[in-house]
């Protein structure tokens, strides 16, 4: 059935852990844009795109493991490929076999090495400020996770206040309270340790990258990818670097940073509809 602009939640157990799954749309085609968040993140970050995706196309948005509203199992494989294996196990549960791919930040890494084993399912992707990033350097967060003791005191810092001072230092212009609030409240400790745990799974990412860009390239997969110039967690340079990998144009946002679709909402979602109205196979 249609749902065009009414999004439904949909609590799923996948490989023995709970995810809740917002969808747009038709949800009986097995053909659907598939957003998936990063680090922080939650399926919130797409509603501003989200819901106009569905007068033309299936969507869906989780929250992934140890992220939003997910389960936050300290068993989970906190990997970059157990991420893949349940995006997967979610699809086939989701009865999704042709996916458009829309991924941010640790986003990337996850759908794009599902995407690896999946090429001829994948018909598009668009990229927001991540993407293929060969010879990449952890940003200072990162490297400050992947310590022992030293991760966790920090982690336990990171209440409110704190978070929302280092984003706003962090990025070109204040990040929205509502935005950082949620933020904030979906990080319990089972978060915490999720991203710790992520992290210092994910220190050597060199043949993570090589095999995806080995599955990728010359496959022509049309990309659109959206950056904003101001992050200093994935730097810009790595924007124009996807055309390697893809049939890729770039859109680069100036004035925005890590975040480009809480940044600039209306154009973020202006761009990716317009593409992702060219790729989907139904029409409005």
């Amino acid at each position: 059935m249609r749902g065009e602009n009414t999004i439904q939640l949909n609590d799923l157990l996948i490989q023995g852990v709970r995810c809740r799954v917002a969808q747009v749309g038709d949800t009986t085609s097995d053909e659907a844009v598939v957003f998936v968040h990063g680090n922080p993140g939650s399926r919130f970050d797409w509603y501003g795109v989200l819901p106009q995706v569905g007068a033309f196309s299936r969507a869906v948005a989780p929250c992934m493991p140890g992220y939003g509203e997910a389960d936050h199992p300290a068993e989970f494989d906190y990997t970059v490929e157990g991420y893949a294996r349940y995006l997967d196990a979610m699809l086939s549960e989701l009865a999704i076999e042709n996916v458009h791919l829309v991924l941010h930040d640790f986003g990337g890494p996850w759908g794009l090495r599902w995407a690896a084993d999946n090429v001829e399912r994948v018909k598009s992707v668009v990229l927001t400020n991540t993407g293929v990033l060969e010879a990449y350097h952890w940003h200072k967060y990162a490297r400050i996770w992947q310590i022992p003791i030293l991760g966790e005191l920090f982690q336990l810092l990171t209440i409110h206040p704190v978070l929302r001072l280092s984003l706003n230092l962090d990025n070109p212009k204040p990040m929205p309270l509502e935005f950082t609030r949620r933020m904030a409240s979906h990080s319990d400790w089972g978060h915490k340790r999720a991203v710790l745990t992520l992290y210092r799974n994910s220190r050597s990412t060199g043949a993570l990258f090589e095999l995806v860009a080995s599955a990728l390239s010359g496959r022509n997969i049309p990309c659109r990818v959206i950056w904003g110039q101001g992050d200093l967690y994935i730097p810009h340079e790595y924007a124009e670097r996807q055309k390697r990998y893809f049939d890729a144009e770039v859109i680069s946002y100036p004035d925005s940073g890590h975040w480009p679709m809480i940044d600039e909402p209306q154009r973020y979602a202006d761009d990716v509809l317009e593409f992702l109205r060219k790729q989907c196979l139904t029409t409005e």
